[in-house]
């Protein structure tokens, strides 16, 4: 089809549009960068007769997530939006599923009167697609080298679509739990809390890794291969961080006023500062933790834990708010690895840092910022969507905690049962000490290195 210059609309394709559309851009390369930094932790964390397949797997339940969500999972996300306007979830599923209308439209083709902003809207969808993927991986973080790779797979396309209708309530300003004054400016909820509320059923089924908590007969113990790469795999995520949080913000005019996804009243510089300042909070009590029990892990822990108790408020907090949030974080992932380890919880990551720290972060959040506005949109000065009607609360950051990890508890306890009564759920323990890398890939392990004589 050429190109007709006269049926352009130019008010979607200015300086001003590309300039936001490269700002969205750079939240995916920063998603993708995330990605890269959890396969970094993952190899320097697990065992290396499984490390192979391990990775393999993390980056194609990653794939399966962001194909899924293009297919069907944006129109769910978007739906706060429609019906705000007055349409309905059916009518945004249909435009923005992969053949809909608006996600297969050329931006100058469309009148801006039907839908304003079409380049950046189309962008979301590879951003949030990238972040269906991530919590494939962080789901795969609490099942590796214990669940099956089909049972896996399928989880990562259902989980997919359960964790973008949560995205719909819990992560925007207009949606159902957002509107009236649940507050996650960096989805804590969907893309945390979700995978560790399915880790809460998955993680007893599958049970213990062999040598995790003592002698197997063929893993002495579990040993993790390389820390200094997942040190680095950590830095890589901070680093990749930064572009995501733009990608959380609202641009309106005059020029590029900042509105945090909420709607609440935030900008650029303080949401930055609060960024650095939760992982370094974190980095100081998880330094203090480990020097005091002589674990290592809370060295990276700790910056973890800081970064993830903030990341709800970065939008709203001043910055010697967050770095007291911050501070107090790694104590509570503290408590919950340690209630794990004495009770022989395989699960080392989500529980800490999502269940813990991410908890304690939005509670935190509902005491700190009581009464803060927000949500509604821009524009709308009465009614249900008024903007900043809603005001943060303690009694919204619960009911938003308990729906996103109630949602993970029931996919898991429903496609549990079912895989585990078909195709099974668990792989066998003896293929599990002999390693998955021999057992899937006929890759013999490395042969053990014997002294020089």
């Amino acid at each position: 089809m050429s190109l007709n210059l006269e049926t352009v609309f130019a008010e979607q394709v200015t300086l001003n549009s590309l300039v936001q559309n490269l700002v969205y851009a750079s939240g995916t390369v920063g998603a993708i960068m995330v990605v890269v930094g959890l396969l970094m932790i993952d190899a320097g964390t697990t065992r290396s007769n499984n490390l192979l397949n391990s990775t393999l797997e993390k980056l194609m339940g990653f794939f399966i997530g962001f194909a899924t969500y293009f297919i069907i999972g944006f129109g769910f996300w978007a739906a706060q939006y429609y019906i705000m306007e007055g349409a309905t979830l059916t009518d945004s599923i249909k435009d923005w599923w992969l053949a809909g209308g608006m996600s297969n439209a050329r931006a100058h083709e469309v009148d801006p009167g039907v839908f304003p902003g079409l380049n950046t809207f189309q962008i979301f969808i590879f951003f949030l697609a990238c972040f269906a993927g991530i919590i494939n991986v962080l789901f795969h973080f609490a099942v590796a080298e214990r669940m099956k790779a089909a049972a896996y797979f399928i989880f990562c396309a259902v989980a997919t679509v359960v964790s973008s209708a949560l995205s719909w309530a819990t992560w925007g300003s207009v949606g159902p739990l957002t509107n009236p004054g649940f507050h996650d400016f960096f989805g804590v909820g969907f893309v945390y809390l979700f995978p560790a509320g399915m880790a809460l059923v998955m993680v007893p089924k599958l049970g213990a890794r062999p040598g995790m908590f003592g002698p197997h007969a063929k893993v002495a113990s579990y040993d993790a291969p390389s820390i200094g790469l997942a040190a680095t795999g950590l830095m890589t995520i901070f680093a990749a961080l930064p572009m995501v949080i733009l990608s959380c913000l609202f641009f309106f005019d005059p020029e590029a006023l900042a509105v945090s996804v909420t709607m609440a009243n935030t900008s650029v510089g303080i949401a930055f500062n609060n960024y650095g300042l939760a992982w370094a909070g974190g980095a100081i009590s998880g330094l203090l933790i480990a020097y005091k029990t002589r674990s290592y892990a809370y060295t990276l822990l700790g910056p973890l834990a800081g970064y993830v108790a903030g990341a709800s408020g970065f939008d709203v907090y001043l910055p010697w708010q967050m770095f007291l949030v911050a501070l107090g974080a790694p104590f509570v992932a503290y408590a919950v690895y340690e209630f794990t380890l004495k009770r022989g919880i395989d699960e080392h990551k989500l529980f800490p840092l999502f269940l813990g720290a991410g908890s304690y972060g939005l509670i935190m959040l509902g005491i700190f910022k009581a009464g803060t506005p927000r949500g509604g949109y821009l524009g709308f000065e009465d009614g249900a969507y008024a903007f900043q009607h809603g005001e943060i609360g303690i009694v919204m950051q619960l009911a938003g905690i308990a729906a996103c990890v109630g949602a993970g508890v029931v996919t898991a306890l429903v496609l549990g049962f079912i895989l585990e009564k078909t195709i099974g759920l668990k792989v066998d323990e003896n293929d599990q000490a002999d390693g998955l890398d021999q057992k899937v890939w006929d890759i013999a392990p490395a042969p053990a290195a014997t002294p020089a004589e």
